[in-house]
């Protein structure tokens, strides 16, 4: 293997085996310096087991066929596994057979957890940890779960642990506005990471910069609509429903994120307090403003069919019909046929959309072997500008052969992605079978394409570390990088912040880099020391938390029709993340809808959906885990009334009470008991 001065330079540290942070720049070759110092670990010592972990599913066929695989096949025995692997249900088997494991964080966290022989594995069986994108080990992150337990059992001197080495692009300066905040920040990820320092290139930084060229960057700044009829007539009917709630507090800025927060908290407290006019209210204003925010983005038509299609199903999936139900049903149909009358009116689409169009006919006119991410914000989003591009005459006669690349999700959401398919779509763009991925932050980190020459990024508001990992997808020389943003809107100030954030995120490096050894050695020790305290602080407050309420005390009602329909204590968790109802009496209360998808996991399958019976209000879908199949739900369908009041949740890590681990030979027992002893 051949590496450039200025990577050699940057491994040195880790060629000694020592903990260190590689910060260089997207497209410097951070991946193929660890791929190098795998290589000599390897080589080196006897019996070395090397871990590559990744935050994305699909780095991990990336890493494999693009750099472990050329320089290390053949040597040495490499596995990848992802979510779709089988290989994971067996992944101490898989460890100890192969010298190189790449995986996705959360599978080595699944096997460091798992009391299974064929899974579970310590942190002492490998000797050599990379972790890509290590800026992400911080707060809840899984990269961070795993090096919590990494760090305390270092510091009670526990013998054999890996060495570590993180890649990075910028550590980001977590939120700091100042020199001083984003330095300490800086230097708790060094501390998460166990670094002894963290390394860049400074002899050889002219090569760096040499082999390295950023693309050009450009703002295609864009004025608001002057008319823009189809969103006055949505914020008329939002107006209309506003008149019949009381909800002084809630802004009437329509069509913002602000917005969206006041109306998320509206119907919160609508669940809660029981009050179906409120909610029901809520969640169509909620819509309303989601269309709005679309008909921003994307085309008048695309936010029309969101209010068509959002209302088409509440119609065939709600029961129990109210006046309040009749009323907002009738809001829109009242002004169906207006809204699509001028949604589909050209002289008023969005002004966005003939900007993004000059930036991409200038682009694949001029260089038809061009290749590029669009970057937006949603997967409706997604969906909606590739079906543009796609039946646009001037982008299709350009050669764009445009799709969407979206994340996986557990559901037939719209956008929802199959890890096969993601697979297959980031396949084909490096083929140049396709020529634009139209992308949410999925594509953002690490997505390596050496021919992509154009990154657009419309109408997006994210950090620094967004902004420079996007950037760096453009990889090809006298490349573009273009931000499509609306004239004095939140977009191009964000923008604009993110630059400075990432000049502050440098200097920070360099103040850290620039510490003694003493006092940089002695400030990670102390910070290690502080987040051990913090976390076993935090589980103890999170223990006493679910012990608070009897789960017999607890009541769980729906969150549409306000129904009581079980007890906490009928509550069981499987595998500390699917919670499950075991009561056989829950099925009075719900039907089942469509099935979700058909993907298997490790040792379960979803089946259909399950709705309430008499609202229709969705709960969750059927688990068909081993042989029994049991009703999954969610925690946000549901009210939670305890002894001290009643509480919506976004997620159940956040309930009062315990929820005790699911005993499949118990459940069988009490099920099927009668028939087991027939058979005995």
């Amino acid at each position: 293997m051949d590496l450039y001065k200025y990577q050699l330079e940057v491994i040195q540290p880790a060629l000694e085996g020592k903990n260190v942070i590689i910060w260089l720049p997207t497209g410097g070759g951070k991946t193929r310096a660890a791929v190098y110092v795998a290589k000599e670990h390897l080589g080196r010592r006897r019996g070395a087991k090397v871990a590559m972990l990744v935050n994305k599913i699909h780095l991990v066929d990336q890493h494999y066929n693009t750099e472990f695989k050329p320089f290390l096949n053949g040597t040495y025995s490499i596995a990848h596994i992802s979510g779709d692997s089988d290989q994971k249900e067996f992944f101490a088997k898989v460890m100890r057979d192969n010298d190189v494991i790449i995986c996705t964080a959360q599978i080595l966290e699944n096997a460091l957890n798992s009391t299974e022989e064929e899974k579970h594995v310590e942190l002492t069986d490998f000797s050599l940890l990379i972790i890509d994108e290590c800026h992400h080990t911080h707060k809840a992150g899984v990269y961070n779960k795993i090096m919590e337990r990494y760090v305390e059992k270092k510091l009670l001197r526990e013998e054999g642990l890996p060495q570590v080495l993180g890649l990075t692009a910028s550590p980001g300066t977590g939120g700091a506005k100042n020199l001083d905040a984003a330095k300490e920040h800086v230097l708790q990820i060094c501390a998460n990471l166990d670094a002894c320092e963290i390394m860049s290139s400074k002899v050889h930084s002219a090569e760096l910069q040499e082999k390295v060229p950023k693309p050009r960057k450009q703002y295609d700044v864009v004025h608001k609509r002057l008319q823009d009829p189809f969103g006055d007539k949505v914020k008329e009917l939002m107006r209309m429903i506003h008149s019949r709630i009381d909800c002084p507090d809630v802004t009437r800025n329509f069509g913002s994120q602000e917005y969206e927060q006041d109306i998320v908290l509206l119907e919160k407290k609508g669940a809660e307090e029981g009050n179906r006019r409120l909610r029901q209210s809520a969640l169509h204003l909620r819509k309303y403003n989601d269309a709005l925010l679309v008909n921003d983005t994307v085309r008048m038509i695309d936010a029309f069919k969101i209010l068509d299609t959002f209302h088409t199903n509440e119609r065939a999936t709600r029961g129990g019909l109210d006046d309040t139900d009749h009323f907002l049903f009738e809001v829109f149909q009242r002004s169906k046929v207006e809204l699509q009358q001028l949604a589909n009116t050209p002289e008023f689409e969005n002004p966005k959309l003939t900007k993004l169009e000059d930036i991409l006919l200038d682009q694949f006119q001029s260089l038809r072997e061009s290749r590029g991410i669009l970057f937006t914000k949603t997967r409706t989003s997604t969906h909606c500008l590739s079906d543009w591009i796609g039946t646009n005459p001037l982008l299709r006669g350009a050669g764009i052969k445009p799709s969407a690349l979206t994340g996986a999700g557990f559901s037939n959401q719209t956008g929802h992605m199959t890890q096969r398919k993601q697979q297959d779509t980031i396949q084909r763009f490096r083929e140049g079978e396709l020529n634009l991925l139209i992308s949410t932050s999925i594509a953002e980190e690490g997505l390596d394409i050496p021919q992509c020459n154009l990154v657009v990024r419309y109408g997006l508001l994210t950090n620094d570390i967004a902004t420079k990992q996007a950037q760096g997808r453009a990889r090809a020389e006298d490349s573009l990088y273009s931000v499509v943003a609306q004239s004095g809107g939140s977009e191009l100030r964000r923008e604009h912040t993110n630059e400075y954030l990432e000049d502050l995120a440098e200097r920070a490096i360099k103040e850290v880099q620039r510490m003694a050894k003493r006092d940089y050695l002695l400030k990670i020790r102390d910070l290690q020391k502080k987040a051990i305290i913090t976390r076993r602080l935090s589980q103890k407050k999170t223990e006493e938390k679910r012990n608070m309420h009897d789960p017999d005390s607890v009541i769980l009602h729906c969150s549409c029709c306000n129904i009581a329909v079980c007890h906490g204590s009928d509550l069981r968790v499987i595998n500390g993340t699917h919670h499950v109802n075991i009561n056989p009496q829950f099925e009075i209360y719900y039907k089942l809808g469509t099935k979700v998808f058909d993907k298997k996991f490790e040792d379960w399958e979803p089946g259909c959906k399950i709705r309430g019976k008499d609202c229709g209000q969705e709960w969750g879908v059927e688990m068909i885990y081993k042989t029994i199949t049991l009703p999954m739900l969610s925690i946000k369908n549901f009210v939670i009334e305890t002894p001290s009041g009643t509480s919506s949740y976004k997620q159940w890590k956040g309930v009062n009470f315990r929820i005790d681990e699911f005993d499949y030979n118990d459940y069988c027992q009490s099920k099927f008991g009668n028939l087991l002893a027939d058979l005995d």
